[in-house]
């Protein structure tokens, strides 16, 4: 009869996953060196996770609730005004890559997997792409709400100063990276046209 698993098992197998993918890639981290971390077996694993395909999903699943209950705080405590919403929710992702420094889970899995076509809800490329459909959709929601000439430029402007705060994260110093927080505040705050 099959041992049954330890109360949190699944939890500590995806999140000593989810470090290693986000720390060293996707196509780095092996199943094995997730069961010796985990100090799990291997049936065990395969239990909670049948594939590494079902380990990556969870693992960007988990991301994206993270990254959106993030978000929903960040505009939260900065009030009803759409343009303090777009200000914050700049800062809580300069804060956050400033901290963490490798850059975005979902753009880091698209990119390590470029034809990756399987955009069902519940396969990595599909959870990455939803993510970022959902984050695009907040940032097109709020300028909306700015009543601006042009919203499509702004709301690509916003998405840039993103891209590139997820990018920079990657390669930039640890020592420096607080300087990247206090520059896109200032850009966010120019875009919107508030008072630094």
């Amino acid at each position: 009869m099959p041992r049954t698993p330890a109360p949190g098992t699944r939890e500590r197998i995806l999140g000593v996953a989810s470090r290693l993918f986000y720390e060293h890639g996707v196509r780095a981290v092996g199943m094995n060196q997730v069961v010796t971390e985990a100090g799990t077996g291997k049936n065990l694993l395969y239990r909670h996770f049948p594939t590494k395909t079902d380990l990556v999903a969870a693992y960007l699943t988990g991301a994206h609730e993270r990254r959106t209950e993030a978000a929903r705080c960040a505009m939260a405590a900065a009030g009803d005004d759409p343009r303090e919403q777009l200000v914050a929710l700049v800062e809580e992702v300069a804060t956050a890559m400033a901290r963490y420094g490798r850059g975005c889970a979902f753009r880091n899995y698209l990119a390590e997997f470029p034809d990756d076509a399987d955009l069902a809800a519940d396969a990595p490329a599909g959870v990455a792409q939803g993510h970022l459909a959902d984050a695009r959709e907040t940032i097109v929601r709020l300028v909306g709400e700015l009543g601006v000439d042009d919203p499509e430029a702004l709301v690509e402007e916003f998405w840039l100063l993103l891209d590139g705060l997820y990018q920079q994260a990657a390669y930039r110093d640890r020592l420096d990276r607080h300087l990247g927080v206090d520059a896109a505040v200032r850009l966010a705050r120019r875009l919107v046209g508030t008072p630094a």
